[in-house]
């Protein structure tokens, strides 16, 4: 018998700065059930009003129509993008705020996992310190409901994979806005899409999202043909700023490949770069930016011991570690920033670089969209190439009505897309991205890779969005906090399977510093001691066995997202929602027993 929700819009209806956001003339009212143990990701646009459908949920806003019903009992908590710490002394201070304080000793538990030291001032506290906090006071509070508003925004990889085991043992409902698809694949099993003031669920997690996606607006596409032109004319922009552009992608994912490829040849087993082509001169004659023998220290802590590389023109570098590892430290050795201990750093005399960091520069809020981006004029210059401002509005998917839209009435996601989009078009051969994907949407994120393919110069990229990495870089350089710097062919995932290899290798953990000592299920571990036989082998295969279930998940996910299957084929619906059932539940408790035995190796 089905559970009664937890949770429920429902008629629901807002307008914000004279316009109906939800629920308006033109809109059928916004109807959400919530039930428990929901996973669900949100999904939508910069600016659809995601951030501001939680903040109803949590009834931190009042509704201009219809009701909301919470079971009793059911206690809320919400993770804010954005958390206020002013007049908080300390971080421990800001976790035993708020209406429904957590027990100290809750918050200090999961403080330790995170590895945040909670007696830390606030005010001087980094954006990653205050993020752990944040979910320190969150979890501590035992949420019947989660709401997170971009979770793993300033978290190290070491921190997400921590929250990721967490929410996979979590027997409440989450609802999660993010950007990272890597977590929302591996958590969540249902997906609402929030789209120009209608909200629509689906029964799939995020791996089924956009093939779903793509066939709404197909469907939409059709039905225009039989309206009037500007219908039409509207519906193929949108299709074309979505589905396209994912076909587009896929080709250049395909060239991405290559190049990995060429640039394996030219490594060698070590790690450092080493030539194994014809000619050396003609490899050199391409070299933008080459480190021979740096090293730097702080104190007396080795951040980057001897490390050499040769970076030539069309190179995509993304740079992974944890945070304190020394990320932005190389960063800014190899861009001319800071100079190394030793060692030399010869940069071409004609690279002109574009750097976007995280602190991204405050546009002028009665600044409008024209000046940000040409100045009060309607033409822009897009890297040597005049192009009309509105048509370049398009090509960053901003609807080209809001040219002079001022930027204080823009969400913060679109006021980083509206900066990405008069960056890129200045002239440069050299892009340096510091945590590019934070703050934007899933659209503007393949977007962002689009720019990234086409750009025809040279690319560093500092992240810890796996996916984003797996899809544009070529050469990945990895930090694990010890000094050394890995250099890997590929994306993320190249680099973690070099890391479990070398764990395997060396029979022991790895040194990299974690400040996350919970284990997680995916990555390979050392052979445990005095184990039981059978206890011994699950420790040893269910990481594989766990990985093969996430991939009949996703598949399964896939299938069940088409609209018309329940209709053309019911029996088959039933067969792969039955195998999706199972195939969560047997992944849940493969997880859980994992798990166990991984605590007792690891005490």
């Amino acid at each position: 018998m089905a559970q009664p929700p937890i949770l429920s819009l429902e008629g629901l209806g807002l307008q914000q700065g004279g316009r109906w956001l939800f629920g308006g003339p033109d809109t059928d009212p916004i109807d959400l059930h919530v039930l428990p143990g929901d996973r669900l990701a949100l999904i939508g646009r910069n600016g659809a009003g995601k951030t501001t459908l939680l903040r109803l949920i949590d009834d931190r806003i009042e509704m201009d129509r219809g009701t909301r019903r919470v079971k009793p009992g059911t206690r809320i908590v919400f993770l804010e993008q954005e958390a206020d710490f002013s007049g908080f002394d300390t971080l421990m201070d800001f976790a035993l705020g708020g209406e429904h304080p957590p027990a100290e000793y809750e918050v200090e538990a999961i403080a330790g996992q995170l590895g945040i030291d909670m007696s830390t001032e606030a005010a001087s506290a980094s954006g990653g310190e205050r993020r752990r906090a944040a979910i320190a006071r969150a979890l501590a509070q035992e949420p019947d409901l989660l709401l997170l508003d971009e979770p793993t925004n300033h978290l190290d990889l070491s921190a997400i994979d921590w929250l990721e085991d967490w929410l996979t043992r979590y027997k409440g409902a989450f609802i999660t806005i993010s950007h990272d698809r890597t977590f929302l694949k591996r958590l969540t099993r249902a997906t609402l899409w929030l789209d120009r003031g209608t909200l629509r669920r689906k029964e799939v997690g995020f791996g089924g999202y956009e093939a779903w996606e793509e066939q709404v607006y197909a469907e939409e596409a059709r039905a225009a043909e039989k309206l009037d032109a500007k219908l039409k004319i509207e519906a193929h922009w949108l299709e074309r700023g979505v589905t396209a552009r994912r076909k587009r992608n896929q080709g250049r994912l395909e060239k991405l490949y290559q190049m990995r490829a060429t640039r394996a040849a030219m490594i060698s087993d070590s790690g450092t770069a080493k030539l194994k082509l014809a000619s050396d001169e003609d490899f050199k004659s391409k070299s933008v930016i080459v480190a021979e023998n740096i090293t730097k220290s702080f104190d007396d802590r080795t951040i980057i011991k001897p490390f050499s590389l040769r970076i030539h023109n069309g190179d995509r570098i993304g740079i992974v570690g944890a945070n304190g590892a020394g990320k932005t430290t190389l960063l800014k050795m190899l861009t001319g920033e800071l100079a190394p201990d030793s060692g030399t750093v010869t940069r071409a005399a004609t690279l002109s670089g574009v750097m976007i960091d995280q602190q991204r520069r405050l546009l002028e809020t009665n600044a409008s969209v024209r000046d940000i981006l040409a100045e009060g004029g309607d033409w822009i210059d897009v890297r040597g190439n005049r192009k009309h401002v509105q048509a370049y509005l398009k090509d960053f998917l901003f609807d080209p009505k809001i040219v002079d839209t001022k930027v204080g009435i823009l969400s913060g996601g679109e006021r980083s897309r509206l900066l990405l989009a008069r960056e890129f078009a200045r002239t440069a051969n050299l892009l340096v991205l510091d945590e590019p994907t934070n703050d934007l949407d899933l659209e503007t994120l393949d977007l962002l890779q689009e720019v990234i393919a086409d750009f025809d110069g040279t690319v560093l990229i500092v992240s810890h969005d796996r996916d984003f990495l797996d899809r544009t870089v070529t050469l990945t350089l990895g930090l694990d906090g010890s000094g050394t710097v890995d250099v890997v062919a590929g994306g993320y995932e190249d680099w973690e399977a070099k890391r479990s290899r070398r764990v395997v290798g060396k029979s022991k953990p790895s040194s990299a510093p974690s400040p996350t000592p919970a284990p997680s299920p995916a990555p390979a571990r050392s052979k445990p001691d005095k184990l039981s036989y059978k206890d011994q082998r699950d420790y040893e295969v269910l990481p594989a066995r766990i990985e093969e279930l996430e991939t009949a998940i996703a598949k399964g996910e896939a299938i069940l997202a088409d609209p018309d299957l329940f209709q053309a084929d019911p029996q088959r619906f039933a067969t792969i929602s039955k195998g999706l059932e199972n195939a969560r539940a047997e992944k849940d408790a493969a997880e859980e027993r994992w798990l166990t035995i991984a605590e007792q190796v690891e005490g």
